[in-house]
């Protein structure tokens, strides 16, 4: 008997197990494969026959999925609803809380001038800029006169008293007719005015408001809300008004929501 050489008994061996490691190539492809189609059926199915034909056409003898199983389909989730990003809503509770306010201090300065307004002295209107209180000059001062009279201190204590312990800013300005003024004291409308804007703006003071709040603006007769070819209309134009000045943003103002 032919003794073997030592090494043959190594070729055979090796040579017995060399389709372990062509079955560990296949299996490798194979489950590639499968994770592929995997990975395809939960994006699309266009997408998924599209990896299907290239990697039948890459292997040659795997068939191209023309449909996929319709339970195979992951279905697409309906989209949420879209919900207002956490700055407008902010934005929005600023917005309401401050017309409430306003609404609120309108409502008060009314009640405080009702005498007043039921005269028709007074009228109190609230806008996109804010609260406007217009009172009939008449009803303030002597003809040709800025110092208060005690009927309109009374009333401007009234209206101090709802406006003191708030935080917007009170523009009071000064309006007269046409006419022309001729004193020692005033060279014009414009002086008079002004003059009686500052008094108001004085007595608020006096009445505790901060300084900081409020401005004085004389207009003399450039503003006029009434022809000043009638006594009446004259009337209405010598006037001071008090703008209370909405907090509310520019864009705000700009929708005409009062």
């Amino acid at each position: 008997m032919r003794r073997r050489r030592r090494g043959e008994d190594n070729d055979d061996h090796d040579s017995r197990e060399r389709w372990v490691i062509s079955y560990a190539d296949f299996i490798t492809l194979l489950f590639a494969f499968f994770v592929v189609m995997y990975a395809g059926s939960t994006i699309n199915e266009r997408k998924t026959q599209a990896v299907s034909g290239a990697i039948g056409s890459a292997f040659g003898k795997l068939p191209v999925i023309n449909e996929l199983p319709r339970d195979s389909i992951v279905p697409e989730l309906p989209l949420l609803p879209r919900t207002m990003p956490y700055r407008s809503r902010v934005n929005e509770n600023a917005v309401r809380r401050e017309r409430e306010q306003m609404s609120s201090m309108a409502r008060d300065l009314l009640t405080a001038l009702n005498p007043l307004a039921e005269r028709g002295m007074v009228r109190v209107t609230q806008g996109q800029r804010g609260i406007t209180v217009e009172i009939n000059a008449s009803m303030l001062f002597q003809p040709g006169e800025a110092r208060l009279s005690p009927q309109a201190v009374n009333a401007l204590f009234a209206v101090a008293a709802v406006l003191r312990n708030d935080g917007h800013a009170i523009q009071v300005e000064g309006h007269t007719d046409n006419a022309p003024i001729a004193n020692a004291l005033y060279a014009s409308n414009w002086e008079l005015s002004a003059v009686r804007a500052g008094s108001v703006v004085r007595l608020f003071v006096d009445s505790g408001i901060a300084p900081q709040r409020l401005v004085a603006i004389g207009h003399g007769d450039t503003r006029p809300i009434a022809s000043n070819d009638t006594p009446e209309g004259r009337m209405r134009n010598r006037r001071v008004q008090l703008m209370v000045m909405s907090n509310l943003p520019e864009d705000a103002k700009a929708e005409g929501r009062p």
